[in-house]
């Protein structure tokens, strides 16, 4: 009996002289919450995750140019040859009016905006599913992915900018004061192609049919939109109902601050309106069906 309890005392006097176990961290590794009738960015953490959106646009940009001919040439590629097909039946055969500027100008800058914001919703839709070995395997704030493609996105729009530049400079056409406004334009450009890109991306994880859909629905948007003739032409009873279209202010408001023509105020306010509420709501349905992406791709 006293042999017992010596042996006990042993033990319990070599646990309490061994190391202690390491402390537990002041805050969780992983976080489980109740659903939220409204779901919030946690802007902490996609500051603290910043270089995995490096990392993404830094592997789609090798991805894509790796073993390619014409490498960047592509970017502008697209929206010249576009130009150039319109500049022939509509320009030339059509003479479709272009509010006094030379028509392969006017075309090319609503090209180049359009060619950025469906390249930037295709590819959002499709972020979650060709990245699907990622997102089963580690995690991460999901929301990322259709980002870094915006980003990407964005650096091919400013390549192919070169090439508007260089035509304004042929086509003789000024620059004034009001082209400082262009980087407001263009992050506008962004922020419809993101809330359009979220929630196509979240959507396409659950119905694979959007995807398909995509590209039909972005070829009949391009037509409604006023890429390749002005806005003008809109009889006057119908001017109502065509800007609420949010890419109508988008490129009259884009065309107003490169060739300083008048500002449509009615379509760009519309623009507005319909952007950032879009935006705001396309994160909340992201952030609410992001917890089931890693079970249904």
């Amino acid at each position: 009996m006293s042999a017992s309890i010596e042996n006990a005392g042993a033990a319990v006097a070599e646990v309490l002289s061994s190391p202690p176990l390491k402390s537990l961290p002041s805050q969780p590794v992983i976080s489980i919450k109740p659903p939220q009738f409204w779901e919030r960015v946690e802007f902490r953490q996609l500051w603290s995750e910043r270089e995995v959106l490096y990392f993404l646009m830094w592997r789609d940009l090798k991805v894509r140019y790796k073993q390619t001919i014409l490498g960047a040439g592509w970017v502008i590629l697209q929206p010249v040859l576009m130009t150039l097909v319109f500049g022939i039946f509509l320009g030339r055969l059509i003479k479709v009016p272009s509010d006094g500027i030379p028509y392969p100008v006017f075309a090319y800058a609503g090209l180049l905006l359009w060619t950025f914001v469906s390249n930037a919703v295709l590819s959002s839709c499709y972020s979650l599913v060709i990245n699907a070995h990622i997102i089963t395997k580690i995690y991460f704030s999901r929301v990322l992915i259709p980002t870094a493609t915006i980003g990407v996105r964005l650096i091919d729009l400013i390549i192919a900018a070169a090439v508007l530049v260089l035509m304004m400079i042929y086509y003789r056409v000024p620059l004034t004061w009001s082209v400082l406004l262009l980087p407001v334009f263009v992050l506008h450009a962004a922020a419809l192609a993101l809330a359009i890109g979220l929630l196509g991306a979240a959507l396409n994880v659950r119905y694979r049919d959007v995807g398909t859909l995509a590209p039909i629905l972005l070829q009949v948007w391009m037509f409604a939109s006023p890429l390749v003739y002005s806005s003008s032409i809109v009889p006057a009873h119908s001017r109502f109902w065509y800007s609420i279209n949010p890419l109508v202010g988008l490129v009259d408001g884009l065309r107003a601050s490169l060739f300083n023509l008048p500002f449509p105020r009615l379509s760009m306010i519309f623009s507005i309106a319909v952007t950032w509420p879009l935006l705001v709501v396309a994160i909340h349905v992201f952030r609410r069906m992001e917890r089931s992406f890693a079970d249904e791709i």
